[in-house]
């Protein structure tokens, strides 16, 4: 179970909404900018960061998200947290995910196959990732497209996260609606599609990426229910309205 402390969920108070909205996005209309060139530029924002600030950024987001969790585990049962490995120059998330196993969550980390699902693997040491080797460059001299450490044990299926209490999804950025940035490739959203009713989604970047305008949108995206930066943690959707929240 995930047993979290009176002082963990006091942290709820404080923690909120605190987020400031920084990235400046184009409103909805025929000037915005393609989300191609919006993960071009929040790339290039991100190579700005030093694993210093990445490894202190990961550690407010546990800060700030452990009496948001405790309010879900507060009935008791065992929490099932689908969370990811960070890689590059993303907000590191090892810390999160330590201090989700020392509280007694089950952890769920995605296993990304050659096709377009993503598979789950259950996290039982962050020390014990494996490297993923990348992809050799035609040239040779350097490996294409970064993937995430995973864990060394079996593979479940695409249908694992109906398993999950909470899911910690990564974002180059968020909108007021709670629409994620994602990398393109589109994984996110069709794995999605199979969390249960009621599971809230908890969308992760940069401070400067929460947006305050519109992305533009797709039929098959999944709006987030809230974000968390190293800044705070917002709700984004009203929990009633969307059948989740915490």
């Amino acid at each position: 179970m995930c047993h979290m402390s009176a002082h963990e969920q006091n942290n709820r108070n404080g923690s909120a909404d605190t987020t400031a909205a920084t990235i400046d996005t184009a409103s909805v209309d025929n000037d915005r900018p393609s989300k191609t060139v919006l993960r071009h530029r929040a790339l290039a924002r991100r190579k700005l960061t030093t694993p210093e600030e990445r490894r202190e950024a990961g550690e407010q987001l546990v800060r700030h998200l452990s009496g948001e969790l405790a309010s879900v585990s507060s009935h008791g049962a065992p929490l099932t947290v689908a969370a990811y490995v960070s890689m590059g120059t993303e907000v590191e998330t090892r810390p999160l995910l330590r201090w989700l196993l020392e509280h007694g969550c089950t952890v769920l980390v995605p296993r990304l196959g050659s096709g377009l699902e993503i598979g789950w693997s259950t996290l039982t040491s962050v020390d014990t990732l494996l490297t993923v080797p990348g992809k050799p460059a035609a040239d040779g001299a350097h490996t294409t497209h970064l993937r995430p450490d995973e864990p060394a044990g079996a593979v479940l299926p695409p249908e694992a996260l109906r398993e999950a209490d909470v899911v910690i999804a990564p974002a180059l950025g968020v909108d007021p609606q709670g629409y994620r940035l994602g990398r393109g490739a589109g994984w996110y959203d069709r794995a999605l599609t199979l969390r249960r009713q009621g599971c809230p989604l908890i969308a992760v970047c940069w401070s400067w990426e929460v947006m305050d305008r519109l992305l533009p949108t797709e039929p098959h995206d999944v709006p987030a229910d809230a974000v968390l930066t190293p800044d705070g943690y917002r709700q984004l959707r009203d929990a009633h309205r969307s059948g989740s929240g915490i």
